[in-house]
């Protein structure tokens, strides 16, 4: 199933990360989403990754949480070595 485009799911607060030699601010399920899915994501997609895209998709048709996908995207982007450990996630 692909997310509708009508509610971004906003985060409580956004999610730092480096990728291709900049610094993203991943604020919503919506962006967590897009960028687990696209071509932007570095290197391998392991099993947090799964978790995380799986959470994120669950939170569109209303069976997770906000928290559980912004959660799911932090460990992802802990296990791909992303993560902006400086922002209090």
């Amino acid at each position: 199933m692909q997310p509708d485009d009508t509610d971004d799911k906003p985060f409580d607060a956004p999610v730092t990360v480096h990728s291709g030699g900049a610094t993203r601010s991943i604020g919503s399920v919506r962006e967590a989403y897009d960028f687990l899915s696209g071509t932007d994501w570095p290197g391998e997609r392991g099993p947090r990754h799964r978790d995380a895209e799986d959470a994120c998709l669950k939170v569109f048709d209303g069976h997770r949480s906000r928290v559980d996908a912004r959660d799911g995207f932090i460990e992802a982007a802990r296990e791909a070595g992303i993560l902006d450990e400086a922002d209090p996630a």
